[in-house]
C-alpha cells in the first residue's frame, strides 16, 4: 500500500512572524517547501475595501496601516528582545526551498503544488484562495490565523480582542480552509497574553511565539489523515484594520496600542 505523502508546503507572503512558524515546523517535522507570493498591492486592497465599506473608513484604516509600519521600525528593539527571549528564527534558514509566484491563486502556484505533491498545504499570511484554486489542490489545506475564530476573523484579531476588553481571547487558530474569510472548521487554538511594550506592531510576533506548537500539531494530524474539528462556541464576526481615529482614541483611553 502506498504510504501517505509527508511533504509540507507553506504558501505565504513571508514576514518575521511567519518565518518563526515555518522554521519551528521544519525543526520538528522536517524540510518545508515555501511558496512565496508577491504581496497584493495596497491600492488593490484599499479599492476593494472601499467598495464594501466606503472611503472614509478605508482612509482611516490606511492611516493605521502606515502608523503600524512606522511602529515596527520605532519598536525594533522591543521586537529584537522578544525574538531572543522566545528563541524565534525569523529569517529563512540557509538552503530553505523557496518558490516565488505572483499570487497564491496564480497557475504557477498550482503548478508548484502539483510538482511537490504535498501531504498538506499550510497557508500562513497569504491572500485568500479562490474556490477554483482550492478545488485543484488534492490534499488538506489548512490556515494559520492570528486571531481566535470565528469571533475574530479577518485582520488584527489580537488587537481587536484586547481593544474590546476580551483579553482571554488574545490568541490564534489553525483551521480548515474554505472559500470564506476564516470561516473553515477550527482545528486548534492557542491563547496567550501580550507583554509590556507590545502593540499592534508586535502582536503578530507575540502570537506566533506561543502558537508554534498548534501549527506543528495540526500539520502532523493532516499528514496522518486525522484532522478533527472543534466547535469553539463563539459568535462570528469579520474585522479589518482599525481606523486611525479609533486606534488613537482607544490607545489614549485604555492604553491598548
Amino acid at each position: 500500500m502506498e504510504s501517505p505523502k509527508s511533504n509540507i508546503v507553506v504558501v505565504t507572503e513571508g514576514g518575521p512572524h511567519i518565518w518563526a512558524v515555518i522554521n519551528a515546523i521544519a525543526d520538528r517535522l522536517g524540510p518545508v517547501s515555501a511558496i512565496l507570493e508577491t504581496p497584493e498591492s495596497k491600492k488593490q486592497l484599499l479599492l476593494r475595501r472601499a467598495r464594501r465599506q466606503g472611503w472614509i473608513s478605508v482612509i482611516g484604516q490606511l492611516g493605521t496601516m502606515v502608523l503600524t509600519r512606522l511602529g515596527k521600525s520605532f519598536f525594533a528593539g522591543h521586537a529584537a528582545h522578544m525574538i531572543a527571549e522566545q528563541k524565534l528564527q525569523t529569517e529563512p534558514k540557509p538552503g530553505q526551498s523557496i518558490i516565488h509566484v505572483p499570487s497564491a491563486n496564480a497557475p504557477e502556484c498550482l503548478e508548484a503544488i502539483a510538482r511537490l505533491q504535498p501531504g498538506v498545504v499550510f497557508l500562513a499570511g497569504c491572500r485568500m484562495l479562490t474556490r477554483e484554486t482550492l478545488s485543484k489542490i488534492p490534499c488538506p489545506v489548512i490556515n494559520y490565523h492570528a486571531g481566535i475564530t470565528p469571533k475574530y476573523r479577518g485582520m488584527n484579531g489580537g488587537y481587536w480582542a484586547l481593544a474590546g476588553g476580551d483579553a482571554e481571547n488574545f490568541g490564534t487558530t489553525v483551521l480548515l480552509v474554505d472559500a470564506g474569510v476564516d470561516t473553515g472548521g477550527v482545528l486548534r487554538q492557542a491563547r496567550g497574553k501580550p507583554e509590556p511594550g507590545d502593540s499592534i506592531s508586535s502582536y503578530a510576533l507575540r502570537q506566533a511565539a506561543f502558537s508554534r506548537g498548534i501549527c506543528i500539531e495540526a500539520i502532523s494530524e493532516a499528514l496522518a489523515g486525522k484532522l478533527v474539528t472543534i466547535d469553539p462556541g463563539l459568535p462570528s464576526q469579520q474585522w479589518y484594520h482599525p481606523t486611525i481615529w479609533f486606534y488613537l482614541w482607544t490607545g489614549l483611553r485604555t492604553g491598548i496600542w
